[in-house]
């Protein structure tokens, strides 16, 4: 064990401040101490061809070229738009002495050089996990040449992000300049899937805040957001064929997505590398459909609730009708070939069905899973393969095939989230597997009872409304996290990522920023980067924290409301300044 005197050495060691804040910490990263100064006049070239700066270039399809002059825009118009002063973490009344005396002359950083050394394909802006090579390398010489390199267009956007992490704007309004130089990054992420799980069914998430939620995955080098677009407690997507559905299904008709607003969040996400897939929950958290077709439901807002689901309203289809599949194959003959050109995956859901439902169902009575797991099965494979024929790869929940033992294909991906033991068990059968743990990953949770209390056993009962999956998981709980903790190297292969979980009962608009950030960015880096460090020693938090305050206050300056998880006190001082004491 290392002595005290040696600890608080290192630990001075990592306070200078700032600490050259790269998130997620990338594979391999030199810098030096010499300032460079960043002029808009930068010299820009792709692959040998000049390349203009744009403020809010829009790429008009998703040529290779158009992505990366798109990706050069969003980049330097955060360096010279968000007027990043970093005061907040530098020592307090002592920026000064952190800028550089722009007096004293400039160096100006000349060129930026981004060579893709591979070709996009179809499936670059549309991968199944792994298909896209997301690396980078990034050098900055202290003459001022900059080089980009990457294999694709992906990894070319991710390295234009890191370099937005390099520079601080100066306090005199007119300068930008990093402190860094000379520069040389190496970088791959460790998982291919790193993702958010978005619900907008309990409350809606307007089109403007899904595209906020993109860039700021964008930022945080997370690449899929999932979307849980429809439940029991409504249904806001349009569908064209079944207009209906949303127009009883949406809490109001300001409410709802059209296929141009899905096709928005689908391009707008995938030209920042982020590809955006959806969920419809079935044949449970369907109750919404009973607002049009209550013919095809049972149990919907039955009371006792408990009794018929987790949460209300309840509704689950019937699972022995042919009404309920000529429903679901109008539903995705017009749904799935609209997300199909920007997304490898669709998510049939498949959680907490709760056997009791087909009690009331005129054609099965009965809840013995003897007689529903045929039913169930038959369900699901009828869906996969409506998903299949879309050209699209089916994603369930753990419970279709650890609960009910339904057999599904290998191409299948399974989404985890009781636990590390059904991780083991699903990678254990040989499914590829989406961890979403909530005892790490649910960012809903320890935020107290939705539901109300009478005065009587209930309120007792559930005194002091804690929620079920208190408590509250912080930052440095997720950070902590090990996706393929107990596995096998074989089973460790399987898992290829994670996502964390935005259940939307008591999250809107109005606090989704300070619910998902900077929680989201500590998964990030878990997921991109793993939380050992080169010698393959868990990180300290001493190191992660600042890095951290200032990815959260650059998130803060680009117009994300994300949450402080710090006083300024501790950004300002040492990290030691804020540590638990050495014992």
């Amino acid at each position: 064990m290392a002595s005290p005197l040696l600890f608080l050495l290192s630990v001075l060691l990592l306070a200078s401040h700032p600490v050259s804040a790269i998130w997620p910490v990338p594979k391999s990263y030199s810098k030096g101490s010499s300032v460079l100064y960043l002029h808009q006049n930068l010299q820009i070239t792709y692959n040998g061809a000049f390349v203009p700066y744009v403020y809010g270039y829009v790429p008009l399809n998703s040529d290779s070229k158009e992505i990366v002059t798109a990706g050069v825009s969003r980049a330097l118009s955060s360096i010279f738009a968000d007027k990043f002063v970093p005061w907040m973490i530098t020592k307090r009344n002592k920026l000064a002495e952190f800028e550089p005396d722009v007096y004293k002359g400039q160096t100006w950083i000349k060129n930026l050089q981004i060579v893709q050394a591979g070709k996009d394909t179809a499936s670059t802006f549309k991968p199944l996990a792994g298909e896209v090579d997301e690396s980078y390398n990034l050098t900055l010489s202290t003459e001022g040449d900059v080089k980009l390199t990457a294999v694709s267009s992906i990894g070319i956007l991710r390295g234009l992000e890191t370099f937005t992490q390099l520079f601080y704007q100066h306090s005199t309004g007119t300068f930008w300049y990093t402190p860094f130089a000379p520069v040389s990054i190496q970088d791959a992420p460790k998982y291919p899937h790193r993702g958010v799980l978005l619900d907008t069914s309990r409350n809606y998430m307007g089109v403007k805040d899904i595209l906020r939620t993109l860039d700021a995955m964008a930022w945080n080098k997370l690449n899929v957001l999932h979307i849980h677009v429809t439940d029991s407690q409504s249904w806001p997507l349009e569908i064209p064929s079944l207009p209906e559905v949303s127009r009883e299904g949406a809490y109001h008709p300001s409410q709802v997505y059209t296929p141009q607003d899905v096709e928005l969040v689908q391009k707008y996400g995938s030209q920042r590398g982020v590809e955006v897939y959806f969920e419809i929950d079935m044949p449970g958290h369907i109750g919404a459909v009973a607002l049009s077709h209550p013919e095809l439901i049972v149990a919907y807002n039955k009371a006792p609730y408990w009794w018929w689901c987790a949460e209300p309203p309840c509704g689950a289809f019937k699972l022995n009708d042919t009404a309920v599949d000529n429903f679901l194959d109008k539903l995705f003959d017009d749904l799935l070939p609209r997300l199909a050109p920007y997304s490898a995956y669709f998510h049939t859901g498949g959680d907490e069905l709760n056997m009791n439902d087909s009690m009331l169902d005129e054609g099965i009575r009965s809840n013995d899973s003897a007689v529903l797991q045929p039913l169930l099965q038959k369900f699901i494979d009828t869906q996969h393969a409506r998903v299949r024929k879309a050209g699209l790869t089916p994603i369930t929940w753990e419970e279709i095939p650890l609960e009910w033992n339904v057999t599904l294909g290998k191409d299948t991906v399974v989404q985890a989230w009781l636990g590390d033991e059904s991780v083991k068990a699903l990678t254990g059968k040989g499914y590829k597997v989406i961890d979403s743990n909530y005892n790490f990953l649910y960012l809903d949770c320890g935020r107290g009872q939705w539901i109300n209390m009478d005065n009587g056993g209930a309120y007792q009962t559930f005194y002091p409304f804690s929620d079920w999956c208190d408590p509250y998981k912080s930052w440095r709980l997720i950070y902590s996290h090990d996706p393929t903790y107990n596995l096998t190297e074989e089973e460790a292969k399987l898992v290829i990522g994670g996502e964390v979980a935005v259940w939307g009962e008591t999250i809107d608009p109005v606090n989704l920023d300070s619910i998902l950030w900077p929680r989201a960015s500590a998964m990030g880096e878990n997921l991109w980067s793993g939380t050992t460090d080169v010698s393959g020693q868990n990180r300290s938090q001493l190191e992660v924290t600042p890095r951290l305050n200032e990815m959260r206050y650059r998130m803060v300056a680009r117009g994300v409301g994300a949450s402080p998880i710090q006083m300024t006190f501790c950004t300002q001082s040492d990290s030691f300044d804020c540590s638990y004491p050495i014992s």
